[in-house]
């Protein structure tokens, strides 16, 4: 008895594994032309990803069609007309049961002509940016041009001058606005237009401007080491200097090939401000990186002769420099002979010889092989 139970059994766990196993599924839709009508005569083509099986199918004048003993898996349809390919969809189709899929082109083509609309509509808000973009970097530039030229012009020329580079200031920071605003908040060229606004502002003198704006590109691009530079330009010229410092020190740490820059414009900044000692150490920072910049063995020099004191012997005040002072002029002048922080320092050591320094002020420049 309990065999005849235990064979029953088995036998009914292999009708149901074989019927488990030759599960199907039936796939049925309706085709819709552009009208919405039934669309007959569509060729529905249904390609097995697992199996490569492909099976074919039309529709009929309702526009309907029906393809059954589908295993379940993955499925590519493809709706073709006279040989061209309207429509190809991936499904997934269920291991049992009936799955319908419809196609109507109608709808498809409704959303393909929203989608071309936007798409025109992107370009030509693109272009429409572009140009203001562009007119306000024209704009920009010969602002620059004319604040170099305002800067050396007789006193009778400036006020003309300055007049005009009021008016390209303006034009550029006008141009640069409308290029924001068309651009709206999640272009990806944004972080450019908040840059350039900031350069325009800071032109213009409007700093407390101009840091906001370099604040927002950094902000958008984080990565970007001159974004910072200039940003720590700017707060110093606001007179925020322990914040320019922040920035210029992001600045040499995300680019280290330009980190020369940032930590001399740091020190030229810190001794404008007459705080010597803490120039010194971004200055020499600068000039492991780039000996051959002039400009910080000037300001490394001069920072140092901030920082000389004096004794008192007798009735006269010894002057008593650091350590590397009168090198840094010497160095000035040999990496660069005729630029005009040599003939800065060559006056700084005339000083210090005046004042008796006690130290030797000559100048070994090594004349250039003909």
């Amino acid at each position: 008895m309990n065999l005849r139970k235990a064979t029953f059994a088995i036998l009914v766990l292999c009708i149901l594994g074989a019927g488990s196993a030759s599960a199907q599924a039936t796939l049925r839709g309706t085709v819709y032309d552009i009208e919405g009508k039934p669309f007959p005569g569509v060729k529905v083509i249904i390609r097995s990803n697992d199996t490569g099986t492909v099976y074919e199918v039309a529709t009929d004048a309702k526009g309907e069609y029906l393809q059954a003993g589908l295993r379940g898996g993955n499925y590519t349809l493809v709706f073709r007309v006279k040989d061209q390919d309207l429509l190809t969809q991936p499904i997934r189709i269920p291991g049992s049961g009936e799955f319908k899929f419809d196609a109507n082109f109608k709808e498809l083509l409704a959303a393909e002509l929203e989608n071309i609309k936007k798409q025109e509509a992107e370009q030509k808000k693109f272009e429409t940016m572009k140009a203001a973009f562009d007119a306000g970097a024209v704009a920009l530039e010969q602002a620059k041009q004319l604040r170099n030229r305002a800067a050396n012009a007789p006193a009778a020329e400036r006020g003309e001058l300055q007049s005009q580079l009021n008016q390209l200031v303006q034009s550029a920071i006008s141009n640069f606005e409308q290029a924001r605003q068309v651009a709206g908040e999640t272009d990806r060229n944004l972080h450019l237009i908040y840059a350039k606004l900031g350069e325009s502002y800071e032109v213009a003198g409007r700093h407390e401007e101009a840091i906001a704006a370099y604040q927002k590109a950094v902000e958008l691009k984080p990565t970007e080491s001159g974004y910072y530079n200039n940003l720590g330009n700017t707060l110093a010229k606001a007179g925020r200097i322990d914040e320019a410092r922040v920035a210029y020190q992001k600045s040499a740490e995300l680019n280290p090939t330009r980190a020369a820059e940032a930590w001399m414009n740091l020190g030229v900044v810190l001794w404008q401000n007459y705080r010597y000692e803490e120039a010194i150490e971004p200055l020499q920072k600068s000039l492991e990186l780039n000996p051959q910049n002039a400009q910080a063995w000037y300001v490394l020099g001069a920072s140092l002769v901030g920082l000389m004191q004096f004794k008192q012997e007798g009735d006269k005040n010894i002057p008593i420099l650091r350590p590397g002072t009168v090198e840094a002029y010497q160095k000035c002048i040999e990496v660069d002979p005729n630029g005009p922080f040599a003939a800065q320092a060559r006056q700084a050591l005339a000083e210090l010889e005046a004042i008796g320094v006690g130290i030797s002020t000559k100048v070994n420049v090594k004349k250039k092989k003909g």
